[in-house]
């Protein structure tokens, strides 16, 4: 059966190898580099076996880019404690979201409107409205990418009308369908990606609610989400042009 690799970073310049793949099923680790072939250093491998070979690999490519979260231990923030991530980031703040359905919109007075088909009431001075703008007008960006089934739910339509306020904070809002997304591989995953170094994963309970939030510094992982985010940005289509 063959194998489904993630490609996880390279220790190159430009050829690519070496290399660290992850297998995604298992979560078995492949790396490939240039083979070990002075005789003098083979003799000194006393656990080489019969079809085994050995390859070169820089350590800071196992430092840097080796996987780890088989054996990281989780740090969990409360809710106020991420809100303050919102106060404290420098430059960019950037969002994906794939859940069908978020349980605090539902909560809204602005849901309630746009379900019975009114113009929604967007308060743009709420502690929230106000850290973000107060972000964009410095010059931070806030971007999102909200995936979006066909067709979308409720909580999907609401979050596609909620980015016109969104918008009016400084925010930059995409929208990516979902085949486009699992086309991807784009994860099921709710995150933030602060400053390109710090990652905050939102956990959801089984009703939507969330509930808290795991933060990741680690390089490795780091950079995955980075290149999620990328691909993502990459395809989504700013939501104006999504609603047209």
């Amino acid at each position: 059966m063959t194998r489904r690799l993630r490609f996880n970073g390279t220790g190159s310049g430009e050829g690519g190898c070496p290399a660290v793949h992850e297998d995604v099923e298992s979560g078995e680790v492949i790396v490939h580099g240039p083979p070990l072939t002075d005789p003098g250093d083979l003799n000194q491998l006393r656990h080489l076996g019969e079809g085994e070979v050995a390859v070169v690999v820089p350590r800071e490519l196992l430092t840097d880019w080796a996987p780890k979260d088989r054996t990281r231990q989780a740090r969990i923030i409360d809710l106020d404690a991420f809100g303050m991530l919102f106060e404290n980031f420098e430059h960019t703040a950037w969002r994906l979201e794939t859940r069908r359905r978020y349980a605090s919109d539902e909560l809204t007075d602005t849901y309630g409107q746009f379900l019975r088909g009114e113009a929604p009431a967007w308060d743009l001075e709420t502690p929230w409205a106000r850290t973000i703008k107060e972000k964009t007008t410095g010059g931070a960006m806030v971007c999102r990418v909200r995936i979006i089934d066909t067709p979308p739910t409720d909580g999907q339509r609401y979050l596609t009308a909620h980015a016109e306020k969104n918008e009016a904070l400084g925010e930059s809002i995409r929208n990516l369908p979902r085949a486009q997304a699992d086309t991807l591989r784009l994860p099921a995953e709710d995150f933030w990606l602060f400053d390109s170094r710090l990652v905050a994963l939102l956990r959801f309970d089984g009703e939507d609610n969330l509930v808290d939030v795991e933060l990741i510094t680690e390089p490795a992982e780091v950079v995955r989400y980075a290149m999620i985010r990328d691909a993502a940005w990459h395809q989504a289509v700013p939501y104006r042009e999504f609603t047209a």
